[in-house]
């Protein structure tokens, strides 16, 4: 029985008014038992007490709560907006990020408006924001070890130890050399040369291992066999290069030999631990958790102990917890399954949230102003040169040693020369060591971010023309660059395809189909794209299957999907590019948004198909408005060929096209009506399939009631 409306009401109304009153007469016995004067006045409301609230909100937005969150709201800001500008051009959103550091700190903000610099980070502020840029730090190394693939070092062993190793030894020898130009008038006032000329070495020696492998990934190299080898070369430099920084850490830590020793002595024995204890625990638990379902939160509890447990440790023993946060993520389970759903758990929070903040706090340490003394820029350009020269050179000599051609020697030095983020992880823990001043500090981030800088427009050096030997395709040769945004769209695309040209046996007529899709973020791991990557195209690959076609597929991850689809169709030399609708914020034409500006832009001719759900295409009818469209006397031709397709020109012009109308006995291949456009609204559209026009026509239609009831059309530029 369902309940009556008005009797719900009526048992509110009762509830609201035995309880309110109850409220009332409690709060007014409460009253009597008062022996002070009440704090709360019933008084008229005048204008000083205006100003009492409005100073009590100017001291409320100084508490330690509401200056946390506004400083959270400022760094977001600026890292998201910095890392969206440049990939404008590019680069990776890391770059940006750091900017926002800088940005926000004396080199910037405090020299420009020091009262809103002192205002947005006071210095009783900056304790908390190192804190919580640590623990972000600490989680952000957990997931580089996870992402760490330690069977990569199978493949290509030799020849990635040997280019791993010179990308460090090299630099190494060549930064510790530089350090005795710098020690005398730079180096921190009671450091031994031991501790800062070995920690330049390192810090001249670092890659950005998730940077280079966002970039390979990026670039389409993860199956190549450079990129196979860059990744290993990266993977064997992030384990050596920590293993050294450990040592460099518990010689400054220890401050004599003999006492790096014994801590090296206990990092050793706490490394046996882990490999050979908690890992074949960790993968136990693994195989009795393997789905997302049953990794339940007792599960997650035990391995951020692990976390927390191995940060602790290494903190203890004397070689940083951001040693220890980064084995840990080395011996999670291999099971991938595993490893993601940790990560999906810990990203968005550590890398989103925390690691900006990371960027500030460097940001707040670098003050690049101080170079502006002496001859101090001049030492800045010579550690730039001194890094460059040292991973670039030393990466492509030995990649070229070890039988690597040259472009592909020079694409591996540019990779490893990639510092990013690691190199201001070693940098603050040097400059929180008391190892680097201030002076060093500033150079040595302006290093990272012209290294990381040059990674890009370098690469694209190397695949200038008379680089990349591509080969001219026979002028009959088809290529097809189908660019899909949904599977379901995809698939849709690919039928069309197999309709619109049939696969042939003669080798002259074949098509290549070649399937894009580009995600439209450049914030995604390698491993979330690989994942990624799975998905979107496994329901092409089914289609294909059942309809007995084969295409290549290409897939990426960028913010700016228009650039991306426009750039692989010219490097493709794509003969068509095939893409779905789209439809912008303000407005609900399919021509509208992306598909309008990859059209004017392409520098082939553009198919946009407006599904309507068309179940076969068997009837197909031509919309022809005059000469502008006789390019599409190709496609009605190809189509006609099929023994199983009727073809319909519906002309609209005053002068009939002359390639339509059939020469005196030749054999009918499709029918040719006449209709003027007044007609084509009352035209009955129901028996067709499919409808070809140019893009010309059908912008004039789209905007009449006639595109409502076409039926499914695909649009076509010259």
């Amino acid at each position: 029985m369902k309940p009556i409306p008005g009797r719900s009401l009526i048992i509110y109304a009762l509830f609201f008014l035995v309880f309110g009153y109850g409220i009332y007469f409690v709060l007014g016995f409460g009253k009597s038992l008062e022996t002070s004067p009440p704090s709360v006045s019933t008084e008229t409301v005048s204008i000083s007490d205006f100003s009492s609230v409005v100073s009590e909100l100017g001291k409320n937005s100084k508490s330690p709560v509401a200056m946390l969150v506004l400083q959270l709201l400022a760094i977001l800001l600026a890292a998201r907006l910095s890392g969206w500008l440049v990939s404008l051009i590019g680069q990776p959103t890391v770059i940006g990020e750091i900017i926002a550091g800088l940005l926000l700190g004396p080199s910037f903000l405090g020299l420009f408006w020091p009262e809103v610099s002192g205002f947005l980070f006071p210095k009783e502020s900056l304790k908390i924001i190192q804190a919580l840029s640590n623990v972000g730090l600490l989680l952000f190394l957990f997931i580089i070890g996870m992402e760490l693939d330690l069977s990569v070092l199978k493949k290509k062993a030799h020849d990635a130890v040997v280019v791993s190793h010179a990308s460090i030894l090299f630099p190494f020898f060549l930064g510790t050399a530089f350090a005795l130009t710098l020690y005398g008038d730079l180096a921190p006032k009671g450091i031994s040369f031991l501790v800062f000329g070995l920690f330049m070495g390192i810090a001249m020696s670092i890659t950005a291992f998730p940077v280079l492998a966002r970039i390979v990934q990026e670039r389409g190299l993860t199956k190549t066999p450079l990129g196979t080898l860059v990744i290993t070369c990266a993977a064997a430099d992030d384990i050596t290069a920590w293993c050294i920084l450990a040592g460099v850490v518990a010689i400054a830590q220890a401050g004599t030999f003999a006492g790096a020793l014994i801590t090296l002595g206990f990092a050793l024995v706490y490394v046996i631990l882990m490999v050979f204890a908690i890992r074949p625990l960790l993968g136990k638990i693994s195989e009795m958790y393997p789905s997302k379902e049953a990794l339940r939160r007792p599960v997650t509890a035990f391995v951020f102990l692990v976390w927390l447990i191995s940060c602790y440790t290494t903190e203890l023993i004397g070689i940083h917890a951001l040693f220890g946060a980064f084995l840990a993520g080395v011996v999670m389970p291999f099971k991938e399954d595993f490893r993601r759903m940790l990560m999906e758990k810990i990203e968005d929070v550590s890398l989103v949230l925390l690691l900006p903040l990371f960027f500030v706090s460097t940001g707040l340490k670098t003050q690049i102003g101080l170079l502006n003394q002496g001859n101090l820029w001049l030492v800045c350009a010579g550690v730039i040169s001194i890094a460059i020269v040292g991973k670039f050179l030393g990466s492509a000599i030995a990649a070229r040693l070890v039988g690597q051609n040259w472009k592909d020697s020079l694409a591996i030095g540019a990779l490893m020369n990639t510092r990013g983020l690691m190199e201001l992880v070693v940098l603050n823990i040097g400059y929180d060591l008391g190892i680097l001043s201030r002076e060093i500090f500033a150079m040595m981030v302006l290093m990272a971010l012209v290294t990381t800088f040059m990674t890009g427009p370098s690469l694209d050096l190397l695949n200038l023309k008379f680089f990349s030997g591509a080969k001219e395709e026979p002028s009959d040769y088809r290529k097809i660059l189908l660019s899909f945004a949904s599977p379901a769209s995809g698939t849709r695309l690919l039928e069309l395809i197999n309709f619109l040209f049939p696969e042939s046996k003669k080798k002259e007529q074949q098509t290549e189909i070649v399937a894009l899709h580009v995600t439209s973020s450049g914030d995604i791991t390698p491993r979330e794209a690989e994942t990624l990557e799975k998905e979107v195209f496994a329901p092409l690959e089914y289609k294909a299957k059942q309809i007995g076609r084969k295409f290549r597929k290409i897939y990426k991850n960028t913010p700016q999907v228009s650039k991306e689809i426009l750039s692989k169709t010219k490097e493709e030399r794509a003969s068509l590019l095939l893409m779905g609708r789209s439809q912008s914020l303000f407005s609900r034409k399919g021509t509208a948004g992306k598909v309008g500006s990859l059209v004017e832009n392409s520098p082939v001719p553009v198919g946009v198909l407006i599904d309507k759900g068309f179940k076969k295409i068997q009837n197909v009818v031509l919309l022809f408005s005059g000469n502008r469209d006789f390019f599409l006397r190709e496609y009605v031709e190809s189509i006609a060929e099929h023994p199983n397709r009727e073809v319909t020109v519906f002309w609209s012009g005053s002068v009939p096209p002359k390639w339509a109308i059939p020469k005196k006995g030749q054999k009918h291949k499709w029918k040719f009506v006449q209709k003027l456009r007044s007609e084509l609204f009352s035209a009955d559209w129901s028996s067709y399939d499919l409808v070809l026009t140019s893009w010309d026509f059908y912008k004039e239609l789209e905007s009449t009631q006639l595109e409502e009831v076409l039926p499914s059309v695909l649009v076509l530029t010259e």
